[in-house]
């Protein structure tokens, strides 16, 4: 199968606006009755969409003590954990080594390294989205910009400035909170649309499989090769008998 590409942003942005959650629809759970509902809510599921952020790091010196914040979504609702809360940090180690809920989202390699370290627990049933593009002919980080305008036929905009923003501060502002909700949602809604896109897409051509070798043949009876002074001596003339 030849690499097809995904749309690029500016195609995606004649597309029709990415459908996000409303402000109602997006928790961050800080007491403990907050966590327990959340808690509820997400133990109910079997699959959330999943992303992490963290401060960014712009020198070496620096020392990365993130993630800082989880943020778990379903079609109809997020859920975004700051790990500065003990509580938020165990609910977040709950979920993600949860073998019976799976976590999908995009460019999960960082989250596999580091997310494992802060919380103490080893990630379950993890589904990277990428990896499941890649298998229909799509490079090996469509990333879900590409993913919703493939999937749902929508514009998902990502704002670079949010996305460097300080993400271990107690508080986070309206702008943090949409774009950590949405980081999650769009995974969650992509997955759920995702069984009848791929009934519509070409099947993925078999790998080629190389003959295998055929080994040479020895024979079994030893080869006796004359001598390189047999080669190279004259033939013996006849005896004078004189």
């Amino acid at each position: 199968m030849s690499r097809r590409k995904p749309p690029s942003k500016e195609e995606s942005l004649l597309l029709p606006s990415y459908a996000a959650l409303p402000d109602a629809a997006i928790f961050i759970p800080a007491t403990a009755e907050q966590f327990d509902a959340a808690r509820a809510q997400l133990l109910a599921q079997t699959a959330l969409g999943f992303d992490t952020e963290s401060k960014p790091l712009f020198h070496v010196a620096q020392v990365d003590t993130g993630p800082h914040v989880v943020q778990l979504a379903t079609p109809t609702a997020a859920w975004i954990l700051q790990l500065h809360h003990p509580q938020a940090m165990a609910l977040a180690r709950e979920i993600v080594a949860h073998p019976g809920i799976c976590k999908v989202g995009f460019g999960l390699d960082n989250d596999k390294s580091t997310l494992p370290k802060r919380l103490g627990a080893e990630l379950a049933n993890i589904l990277d989205l990428d990896r499941v593009f890649k298998r229909y002919g799509f490079g090996a980080s469509t990333g879900v910009r590409a993913a919703v305008a493939l999937v749902l036929g929508q514009n998902f905009h990502k704002s670079k400035k949010q996305s460097t923003s300080n993400w271990s501060v107690k508080t986070l502002n309206d702008a943090q909170i949409r774009y950590a909700a949405n980081d999650a949602h769009g995974p969650a809604m992509v997955y759920a649309a995702l069984p009848a896109w791929e009934a519509a897409q070409p099947a993925a051509a078999p790998q080629p499989q190389r003959a295998p070798r055929v080994p040479r043949q020895t024979s079994t009876e030893p080869t006796h090769r004359p001598h390189r002074a047999a080669l190279l001596r004259a033939p013996e003339g006849k005896k004078n008998t004189g």
